[in-house]
């Protein structure tokens, strides 16, 4: 998935999170995605053999690799029609946990900047799409696939993560030393973002995230 396609706008920068280079073995990779290599059940009984584990969706990852976020991005990436790739962003849920700072989610959330011509999910997808405000600096790539920064993901979780999980992602997020996302910078962003709708809940939210780290 490639930076967000803009004639005006300079690709985003790479975050270097986890081996980040594609991992040549006997059978070609550790990634595996139903349908290319293997069948979905093929790649089922390898699971159950032990031989790979599922990583989200139909991507699997070989047992004998370590799943970090440039693996998680490009097998979400691989949930996302390739026609939207260019002009998608892997967001919300879908990136706390491409940074290891969330669950698994149902769905794969992409965002993509409302004045922006996209096309619609088809029936049934796995994923979810969010028309949104983009700034220049919201977008970096994780493995070579476009992802909201930590800080645009952070804020995300707080103005519209679930109520279950938000502050233990927003902790978590705080908590990582490879983000450097520290919550007083995301609730500085909110606090001076106009008509956000749910502004005084994430406030809070915020504010509870950093009760437990006084950052």
């Amino acid at each position: 998935m490639p930076p967000l396609d803009s004639a005006d706008a300079a690709a985003p920068p790479e975050r270097h999170l986890g081996a980040g280079v594609v991992p040549v073995t006997s059978t070609g990779g550790a990634l595996f995605h139903a349908g290319e290599i293997f069948t979905s059940a093929e790649l089922q009984a390898m699971r159950l053999d032990g031989l790979v584990r599922l990583v989200i969706g139909d991507s699997y990852l070989r047992s004998d690799f370590r799943e970090d976020p440039a693996t998680r991005s490009r097998a979400a990436a691989h949930s996302v029609p390739h026609s939207l790739r260019p002009r998608v962003a892997l967001g919300r849920s879908c990136a706390a946990w491409i940074y290891g700072c969330a669950p698994p989610p149902s769905l794969i959330s992409l965002v993509t900047d409302h004045r922006r011509r996209t096309t619609a999910l088809p029936p049934f997808s796995a994923a979810v799409m969010h028309q949104v405000a983009l700034g220049p600096f919201d977008v970096n790539l994780v493995g070579g696939v476009s992802v909201t920064t930590p800080l645009r993901t952070a804020l995300d979780i707080a103005v519209h993560g679930e109520e279950r999980d938000a502050v233990e992602i927003l902790r978590a997020i705080a908590s990582s030393a490879t983000l450097d996302c520290p919550l007083r910078l995301v609730e500085v962003a909110l606090a001076r973002t106009a008509r956000v709708p749910g502004k005084t809940r994430a406030l809070e939210r915020l504010r509870q995230a950093r009760g437990a780290r006084h950052d």
